[in-house]
């Protein structure tokens, strides 16, 4: 029987599928059901800094609600000159999904200043979990910025949460970076752990019969890994961190090509929502079917192998344009 177990930021899994973040995780029902079909790691719903700035809001709604009245009331409740704390539910809920999972429970944040970052970070970890998943990206909105002035803020954010906590740390990605390697390799200097690539984001569409924007929420395709494909093949081998493929995991064909261009884990989530929580057994299964077919006894003997490190072909990670294109001929 091929052996799937795998490290992934310094934790032993026993394969490399992980159970991207989703509203699934937030269903103990679910979360068994993921467990039980033999995903080797659950990502938690991430913990939105716009859910603290709420929570901070109608803190100081309550606070004020009254001041009209009489003055004085207002010291009844004192001001704090503490961070905001995190969400008391997604804390609560982070913890009994913890206690309910024998396998690694990873905590996903998403906030903006360092000072939630870090604030939330340490409450994830002192839940028990076995690591953070820290959502990093930032989209163009005006010409004006200084060059460069993300991503040191990004790998800055980074140094601050590693300082923090003593759990492992992962970066989630997006590949809107004027040059995503470099970045990466700076991340990696900065102790990350782990990087997964790509994060999948929302686009803004416009509905034009009602003339206003709307933001459908898109599952992806098998198609849509192929970007995650080239930059997991590109840094195998080229940085400490564990890489994880996240975006277009939908079959056991797309695992095994992301673990022969070097992934050391892959998330799966929109198959999660097409094909049920079974998927993950009949992917595992048809992996497993595969390795021993090609006389593979374990992932580490054919990682990577078509990595641009390790194969013959580095054209396949350096061309983008066609020479001839099929839709030309």
């Amino acid at each position: 029987m091929a052996d799937l177990r795998t490290r992934y930021m310094g934790i032993e899994l026993k394969s490399p599928i992980i159970a991207g973040a989703s509203n699934l995780s937030t269903d103990l029902h679910k979360l068994r059901k993921l467990e039980e079909a033999g995903v080797a790691a659950i990502v938690y719903k991430s913990l939105f800094e716009e859910q603290v700035q709420l929570e901070n809001l109608e803190l100081y709604e309550r606070k004020t609600e009254y001041e009209h009245r009489h003055a004085e009331q207002v010291t009844l409740f004192p001001n704090s000159q503490t961070v905001p704390e995190s969400p008391d539910d997604y804390l609560l809920h982070l913890r009994k999904a913890r206690e309910a999972l024998s396998i690694p429970l990873i905590a996903s944040l998403n906030a903006v200043t360092d000072e939630v970052w870090v604030e939330y970070a340490v409450k994830a970890a002192a839940t028990g979990v076995a690591g953070l998943e820290l959502n990093f990206y930032s989209l163009p909105e005006e010409a004006s910025g200084e060059h460069g002035a993300v991503e040191k803020k990004q790998v800055e954010t980074l140094r601050k949460v590693k300082a923090a906590v003593k759990i492992p740390v992962a970066v989630k990605l997006t590949s809107y970076y004027t040059n995503a390697l470099a970045f990466i390799a700076e991340l990696d200097k900065a102790g990350a752990d782990a990087v997964v690539v790509f994060n999948r984001l929302l686009q803004p569409d416009i509905d034009i019969y009602t003339e206003q924007h709307i933001m459908p929420t898109n599952l992806s395709s098998s198609e849509d890994n192929r970007l995650p494909l080239r930059f997991t093949g590109m840094l195998h081998g080229n940085i400490k961190a564990s890489v994880c493929t996240s975006t277009g995991i939908y079959s056991a064909n797309d695992v095994i090509k992301m673990l022969l261009a070097g992934a050391d884990a892959v998330q799966v989530v929109s198959t999660l929502y097409r094909n049920g929580e079974d998927v993950v057994k009949s992917i595992t299964e048809e992996v497993e079917k595969w390795m021993d077919n090609r006389g593979y006894n374990n992932i580490d003997s054919f990682r990577g192998k078509l990595s641009k490190k390790k194969s013959e072909n580095k054209f396949a990670y350096t061309r983008a344009q066609c020479i001839i294109c099929p839709c030309q001929s």
